[in-house]
């Protein structure tokens, strides 16, 4: 039987309008006023999912179509709106915006899940110029439904007012605004409010409070809830024990969906290689999760008990996936501005997080690997230094365009820069030959 809840997804016109303030503010609002609130994020972003988290209390979702099939990111939405009683998605970048056009954007999201769109804009030194901006948004694509805004860096009651006969004459709800203000100005000079503060969620509550029509967006987005159903999910669960290294900055890139995975698999138990943990002798896999260990150098390398378990493990030909930082961990050295540190050592490469030596590697990536398609993304500065390591497999982009981004493998690890999506490919099979369905003995 179908439900109906208030249920929408938060875009803009182009990065930088102020969506991010707005989703997180509102989330806030709406769960202190008791409501069970289930948040997403368009896309692979993992600062505003851990954000999201925090102000909800409950797992925020990455709903991204390049990394996962229409069926998959359906089912995501679904079995995590069931027992909520509002959802709220975060879009990406400008709404349209894709990896290739509109493909992969908070827009086509928003027309595979049927939410209706609540634009961000930011309305600064602009008023009726604003009417052509927004009519090219709500006319652009009819099955796009933009049923209100909310504008941003508004500077004025008058300023507002004439924002509302805007939306007057095109015909759309205005459900209100965020005033420009010093206090929000100053706090977002670096990634958005520091939420981390109850003071600046209480700041951003009591403003949206006061100048955005909360209920009567909540009545206008309320719309009817697919059926949800699992499809047969099998509970893999044989008595493994899944190790995954957690922290909140080495080892703190984790999508929701992997951790429900890991745990259909087996007893999932976690350890911070930071505090010097260990894991427990039976496990049947470690995942190193991405984050930033190269902000944390000199702990993790002091860190003995922690490398020489991981060491001891991969000898026995224990199995090991790293993205990433994980990856990074795993090499020989990490050189950093404040000298060279030795890590785990099991693949035998260096990498540089110097300043000096930083570049950006950033999209979708994308690989054929023993039988299966793997995608995900990547977002880095450090590199391997030379020598360079040699791929498994060959890489590329979201258009198919091969990049330089090594997929390496040593023994039963595989590791690479990219932060792979594993939703719906089968982990075991990463670890056998595709010809005799032997574990890999791979050494590159």
């Amino acid at each position: 039987m179908k439900t109906s809840k208030p249920q929408f997804l938060l875009a803009a016109p182009s990065s930088g309008s102020g969506k991010t303030t707005v989703s997180r503010g509102l989330m806030a609002l709406l769960t202190a006023r008791g409501m069970a609130v289930q948040p997403y994020k368009c896309g692979p972003d993992y600062i505003d999912t851990k954000m999201h988290g925090d102000v909800c209390g409950r797992p925020s979702v990455n709903l991204d179509t390049f990394m996962a099939s229409h069926e998959h990111v359906e089912q995501l939405y679904l079995s995590h709106a069931i027992d909520a009683d509002v959802c709220v998605v975060e879009g990406m970048m400008g709404l349209f915006d894709g990896y290739r056009r509109d493909r992969g954007s908070s827009a086509e999201v928003a027309k595979l899940l049927d939410l209706p769109v609540v634009l961000v804009v930011d309305a600064r030194s602009a008023a009726y110029s604003m009417k052509a901006l927004l009519s090219g948004f709500l006319h652009f694509d009819s099955k796009v439904r933009i049923v209100g805004v909310i504008f941003n860096k508004v500077g004025s009651p008058k300023h507002f007012s004439l924002l509302r006969e805007v939306c007057d004459e095109l015909g759309v709800e205005c459900f209100g605004c965020l005033p420009k203000t010093t206090a929000l100005e100053q706090e977002s000079r670096y990634l958005g409010l520091d939420f981390s503060r109850k003071t600046d969620t209480d700041m951003l509550v009591s403003i949206l409070d006061e100048h955005v029509d909360w209920k009567r967006l909540l009545d206008a987005t309320t719309c009817k809830l697919e059926e949800y159903s699992d499809h047969g999910r099998k509970n893999q669960n044989q008595g493994r024990v899944i190790a995954v290294a957690r922290n909140a900055e080495s080892f703190s890139f984790l999508y929701q969906e992997h951790l429900e995975r890991l745990a259909e698999m087996g007893e999932v138990v976690s350890f911070d290689p930071e505090k010097n943990e260990i894991f427990p002798d039976t496990t049947s896999l470690l995942y190193l999760p991405g984050g930033y260990p190269e902000k944390h150098l000199e702990i993790l390398s002091k860190a003995d008990r922690t490398r020489n378990a991981i060491r001891s493990y991969v000898g026995k030909g224990g199995r090991v996936l790293a993205e990433c930082g994980g990856m990074m961990y795993l090499c020989e050295t990490i050189a950093g501005d404040g000298g060279i540190f030795d890590m785990v050592g099991v693949l035998p490469y260096h990498i540089t997080a110097r300043k000096a030596d930083r570049k950006l590697s950033l999209g979708y990536r994308q690989c054929l690997f023993r039988g299966q398609s793997l995608r995900g993304h990547e977002f880095h500065y450090t590199h391997f230094s030379d020598p360079q390591p040699q791929t498994l497999v060959q890489v590329y982009d979201a258009r198919m365009k091969p990049v330089d981004s090594p997929f390496v493998g040593c023994g039963n690890v595989l590791a690479s820069y990219t932060h792979l999506y594993w939703g719906e490919i089968d982990i075991d099979r990463l670890f056998e030959d595709s010809r005799h369905g032997n574990p890999s003995v791979t050494i590159i």
